[in-house]
């Protein structure tokens, strides 16, 4: 008996939206100014294109809590915030509009794939702006990242400068 045809260009974009939002639970910590970067809009995964939602030319996030050089003790508070957008679960998908991700000890991921849920990449579909967190005893980078309803950065991505704590 022949198997199915699986249309992966078709099926590949929903796994990873859907592997993404299972992180919702998942927390992390602190950053304080953003800077933004500018990348082309369409992207492709197999041969299938992947538009990118628009940011607004204001939008910008932040660390609250803690700051750049803080040396901080477990659990730590993490507060997070968002000028020029507005906050929405992930599956909601309305113009200006996305929800945060914050990126512990890597570099900001690829702007044309769903951000991966991992314990580097912490995703807050929720809607949710702060958190206790617990990290192991070190120095640790933290950065933010926006994104829309689907785990996508936004065009232009709009994302935080990398912060470095020490936790005791």
């Amino acid at each position: 008996m022949k198997q199915p045809l699986i249309i992966w260009h078709t099926i590949l974009p929903a796994f990873f939206f859907f592997a993404a939002c299972g992180q919702d639970d998942v927390r992390t910590a602190p950053i304080s100014e953003e800077s933004t970067a500018k990348t082309e809009a369409p992207t492709s995964v197999g041969s299938h294109l992947m538009s990118r939602t628009p940011s607004t030319e204001s939008a910008r996030v932040f660390f609250i809590k803690p700051n750049d050089g803080e040396v901080v003790s477990n659990p730590l508070l993490v507060e997070f915030g968002l000028a020029g957008m507005e906050i929405q679960p992930a599956g909601d998908n309305r113009s200006n509009s996305g929800h945060h991700h914050i990126i512990i000890d890597a570099e900001l991921p690829t702007f044309d794939l769903p951000i991966p849920a991992d314990e580097h990449h912490v995703h807050f579909g929720d809607g949710s702006s702060k958190i206790e967190l617990t990290l192991s005893p070190s120095q640790h980078t933290l950065q933010l990242l926006f994104a829309d309803y689907r785990h996508i950065p936004h065009n232009p991505p709009v994302f935080s400068k990398q912060i470095l704590i020490t936790v005791e």
